[in-house]
């Protein structure tokens, strides 16, 4: 039999339990609702907006870079380069491998990208292959959706449109690796995949970089953006006008004719670096994006192209010192501009038996300075090292910058060798012997300058005594205002040489290329301006005889070195020049007539007019 009442009060006590449980989980729920829009609702919509909304930084353009005359250097071209953001990552290495299915990755750009991942914050993308083709760009596109984190940016990319002529002036960019990583601002360089790596690319990294801007997106599910919400431009780099010449760059690599060597050629009345020439060179544009190991293996060669041979090298000035050791004797009162020399073809120290010899047999006669410059009469020049001292010559040299760095604005210059008592004793730990006296005198025995120490000196005397820093850097420009600023150049070091021995100097090196008796008058022929110059011979091997070496009888890398300094027109002078040529034999076969095209490319246009 049915009970009503015990079926309703069952009915009403399992009504009461589900009200009771309905009600505890709407406490439940309402809690739960309360943390989550309440207490908690700043730190999730921030975790919301995290996946929802993206900060990328914006790359700022590369400042571009000039010639004097407004010829475009580096400039930036666009490309499109695969990057991935690690924290948007859950298997690094999987996704590497899928997509080295879709896109080849070579080993190399895989080290890169762990390199450059170490360096970076994981909300940063870092660049996992650069320079896509189109074909690649498609084949990622397809394949999108399999790889969230990973995306196809579009970027600028460094081009150096003169090659191999700018390579030793420009240098080049490279990929950030992991030391430059570490040393740089994260914030300043956040997206960034470049950075100078060498040469004027180096040197104004800061100013060439430029700002680094961002833009707040919004991302759907799969990481598309859908829309900018916010965004703060970059600022591009400021464009550099250098003082580069570039048809005279051009010139000056020409007028090698493929031989090896540097040459630097400045403006006298203001140090501005006309040219700067290191022979063999390279194309520069093999770094920007990784250069593959066989095209650096290709660069390993004897010959060094990658070498900075005006910056770096160090060579045995030989004769090319003479103007300076002639002056250096005159202004400390041990010559007279018209006292002479008897050059008989041997020198002797007294009480000695070894012979130090002149290049003519039987000598060159009594010679003053002018005669000695223009004959380049070694025994004049030992006698005039001898009566100075080792001491007080190279002391006196180094006033015209010799044994340090010129300044140029390029890093890593060499300080070359000016040879002392104490300089041997330090580094060789050995005494002086006068012997080494005599031959410093002639710019031989332990003595090393470089291309740029030569031209600075010479740019000196051709400026009457005016030592000035070289530059490479004329005016800047920023982009948006563009307002073109004049470089300030650092002021010249008046060396207050007394005019009379000055002028003495100076009419030995225009004898040098016009008198009968000079030893460069036929790269001079027929030049319609007046040119002072020197020559100058960096012996390789030592004549062990009487007998002359025949040069061109000796291999190719044991033949001397030929070097040239001078300026033009003599009178009024807008060039000064250095030049080297390695394994050239002689300064007045080798040096002198690629000095003479350099001049004429530079005159003929009415250079520094």
């Amino acid at each position: 039999m049915k009970n009503p009442l015990a079926e309703t009060a069952l009915f009403q006590r399992r009504a009461l339990v589900g009200l009771l449980l309905v009600t505890l989980g709407m406490i439940v729920l309402g809690g739960r609702y309360f943390t989550l829009q309440i207490l908690q609702h700043e730190a999730l919509s921030a975790r919301a907006d995290q996946n929802r909304i993206k900060l990328r930084p914006l790359v700022p353009a590369r400042g571009r870079i000039y010639d004097r005359n407004g010829v475009l250097l580096a400039d930036n071209v666009p490309a499109y380069r695969l990057e991935l953001v690690p924290e948007q990552v859950e298997d690094l290495e999987a996704t590497l491998a899928g997509l080295g299915e879709v896109i080849p990755l070579s080993a190399d750009e895989l080290e890169r990208f762990h390199d450059a991942r170490r360096g970076q914050r994981r909300f940063h993308p870092i660049p996992v292959k650069l320079r896509l083709s189109e074909a690649e760009v498609a084949a990622f596109a397809v394949n999108r959706h399999r790889f969230p984190g990973v995306d196809v940016a579009p970027y600028l990319t460094r081009r150096y449109l003169q090659g191999p002529d700018f390579a030793h002036v420009l240098g080049y960019v490279g990929r950030i690796d992991r030391q430059d990583a570490a040393e740089l601002d994260p914030d300043r360089y956040a997206g960034a995949t470049h950075i100078g790596k060498a040469g004027i690319e180096r040197f104004y990294e800061s100013r060439l970089h430029g700002e680094v801007g961002f833009e707040q997106v919004e991302v759907n599910a799969e990481g598309r953006v859908l829309r900018v919400l916010r965004a703060e431009p970059a600022e591009s780099g400021e464009t550099l006008y250098l003082s580069i010449d570039a048809a005279l760059q051009a010139a000056t690599v020409a007028a090698f004719e493929g031989q090896h060597g540097a040459a630097v050629a400045i403006d006298p009345r203001t140090g501005e670096v006309l040219a700067l020439v290191s022979l063999p060179s390279y194309d520069p544009n093999l770094f920007v994006n990784g250069i593959s190991r066989g095209d650096y293996a290709a660069l390993q060669v004897p010959s060094r192209p990658l070498y900075n041979r005006a910056l770096l090298g160090g060579y045995e000035p030989g004769s090319t010192l003479k103007p300076f050791v002639g002056l250096a004797a005159m202004e400390l009162g041990v010559m007279r501009p018209e006292q002479t020399v008897l050059s008989v073809g041997a020198y002797k120290l007294p009480g000695l038996q070894r012979e130090y010899r002149d290049w003519r047999r039987g000598g060159h006669g009594r010679v003053d300075l002018r005669e000695a410059l223009a004959q380049s009469v070694n025994t004049y020049f030992f006698q005039a090292a001898v009566e100075l001292g080792i001491d007080r010559m190279s002391g006196y040299l180094s006033r015209f910058g010799f044994g340090s760095p010129s300044g140029i604005d390029l890093i890593g210059e060499a300080s070359g060798i000016l040879p002392t008592r104490g300089w041997k004793q330090a580094a060789r730990n050995e005494p002086w012997y006068l012997g080494e006296t005599v031959i410093a005198g002639i710019g031989q025995g332990f003595w090393v300058t470089t291309p740029l120490q030569l031209v600075r000196a010479t740019a000196a005397l051709a400026d009457d005594g005016r030592l000035r820093t070289p530059r490479l850097l004329r005016e800047t420009q920023r982009v948006y205002s563009g307002e073109r600023i004049v470089e300030a150049r650092p002021d010249p070091v008046d060396l207050q040489l007394h005019a009379e021995h000055l002028e003495a100097v100076r009419d030995g090196l225009v004898a040098v290329m016009h008198s009968p008796t000079g030893t460069a008058r036929e790269a001079a022929r027929d030049a319609g301006y007046l040119i002072a110059g020197k020559t100058g011979t960096a012996q390789r091997v030592s004549r062990r005889t009487d007998e002359a070496i025949d040069l061109d009888s000796l291999p190719f890398h044991l033949r001397h070195r030929a070097l040239f300094i001078g300026y033009a027109p003599a009178q009024a002078p807008t060039i000064a020049l250095a030049v080297v040529v390695e394994s050239g034999g002689s300064g007045s076969r080798a040096a002198a007539p690629v000095a003479r095209r350099i001049f004429d490319a530079w005159l003929a246009r009415g250079g520094g007019q």
